[in-house]
């Protein structure tokens, strides 16, 4: 049943015998939140919404303005096909609002909303389609290790791939909550896997994503195991990414298409791929915002690392997959799972309007192996590198502009703050690694 608005999701609370609705929020660094309440306050909280502390969210409000308001959206009503022993639950996205009735400006879905929008009022629809890689580790005690469940290597089954009744759950549940998957498979690290979506919209895609990693947190745990986002778990193997394929429409058609141009793109696409390298040190501080996020942003683990776009070159940051017509778009490859999709995905959409509106050109396209190059051929070719820490892009991010307006400075002075609050964190503390190598040498 497609969920359009309070009728339906009455209608589909009835059909159901739905006992319990799971109000879901992120907070600015994504993680997920929710309010359960029982099906009897459905009518509240679909006409004024339900109240919570946003003091005691991260990156919300102070103590002193703390009241908040969860209202949901309809259209992200589902019944979760788990947990139903007490009853059958529901669950709504929410946005988020001031007592006032006033929308929050700081919700990360808000934010996104008001990007999507500057780009409707030039004509263009967003659309977004990300591949969010993950691990699967074995328990011990109760507590996760970093021990794989299996010992499987890229596209490979069983018996070596020991998940494959795992991912089929997760697809399972997913296509239950109207999901509409493309492909899973074993990725190239030990007990690392993939499982794709279908493009759509960004907000509906970026909903996704959060219910993506909800859901195969959930699965994982009912087989006893431990599915974790985290960028780069286990340091000589292959990290997590979540590469962004992107693309714009105007008027019902690919904007990015132009079979008589170069390559068979448009003047658009070259301008949002502009736009994109041009802001990519400052947006990484988003899209990449562990310190943990770095680890996976070096040479010789297949993630990029050098500031380049090109063809179907996968060694490049920005690359555009060989498909044509409604199927062209750009393959953004920085960005890992452990972002918020709501603010990864209107950074990078502003970046790329911003691209747009002044014509910008991309650097020359880098068709050769980026990570064959010596430093004096990168040094010619005039290549930049990612930032290399959490610390060095927050210090791109303070200096961007154009993301502190569109993001909007509580969000923007935000990030910052978590980012500089981790790094500090982190560079206080004494490794394993600096233990071995110092402790007896000196």
């Amino acid at each position: 049943m497609i969920i359009n608005n309070k009728d339906d999701v009455i209608k589909s609370i009835e059909t159901h015998n739905v006992k319990f609705i799971r109000l879901q929020f992120t907070d600015i660094q994504g993680i997920v939140k929710d309010v359960e309440i029982p099906v009897t306050q459905i009518e509240k909280a679909l006409t004024v919404g339900i109240s919570f502390d946003g003091s005691s969210v991260e990156g919300m409000v102070r103590i002193d303005e703390s009241d908040m308001v969860l209202k949901p959206d309809t259209k992200t009503f589902a019944i979760l096909p788990w947990g139903n022993e007490k009853g059958v639950v529901a669950r709504m996205i929410c946005d988020i609002y001031l007592p006032d009735g006033k929308e929050f400006e700081a919700d990360p879905r808000y934010v996104l909303k008001k990007m999507i929008k500057e780009a409707e009022e030039m004509g263009f629809q967003f659309n977004v389609g990300p591949e969010l890689e993950f691990f699967l580790f074995t328990k011990e005690n109760g507590k996760a290790t970093t021990i794989p469940n299996d010992y499987g290597r890229y596209f490979e089954f069983a018996p070596t791939d020991l998940a494959e009744d795992i991912r089929r759950d997760i697809v399972l549940t997913l296509t239950d909550l109207n999901f509409d998957i493309e492909a899973s498979h074993h990725e190239v690290a030990f007990g690392q896997h993939e499982i794709d979506f279908k493009y759509d919209d960004a907000l509906t895609t970026a909903d996704n994503v959060v219910t993506f990693k909800y859901v195969t947190r959930t699965i994982a745990k009912t087989h006893g195991l431990h599915a974790t986002f985290m960028p780069k778990p286990i340091a000589a193997e292959n990290g997590s990414g979540m590469h962004i394929n992107l693309s714009l429409s105007k008027d019902g058609k690919n904007a990015f298409y132009d079979p008589d141009a170069d390559m068979e793109i448009s003047d658009d696409a070259r301008y949002f791929i502009a736009g994109i390298l041009d802001h990519i040190k400052a947006i990484s501080c988003i899209s990449n915002p562990l310190v943990n996020s770095y680890k996976r942003l070096i040479p010789g683990y297949e993630a990029p690392v050098y500031i380049t776009w090109s063809g179907a070159n996968r060694s490049s940051l920005v690359r555009i997959p060989s498909a044509r017509g409604n199927s062209t778009r750009t393959e953004l490859r920085s960005p890992d799972p452990s972002c918020n999709p709501y603010l990864t995905f209107a950074a990078i959409l502003a970046a790329g309007i911003e691209g747009i509106k002044n014509m910008k050109e991309p650097p020359r396209i880098m068709d050769q192996n980026v990570f064959d190059m010596t430093p004096q051929q990168l040094k010619e070719r005039s290549i930049e590198t990612l930032p290399t820490t959490i610390s060095e892009s927050a210090e791109y991010l303070e200096k961007d502009e154009l993301l502190r307006e569109k993001l909007g400075a509580h969000v923007h002075d935000n990030i910052l703050r978590l980012a500089k609050a981790e790094w500090d964190d982190y560079r206080k503390q004494v490794h394993e690694w600096e233990v071995k190598r110092y402790l007896n040498a000196f």
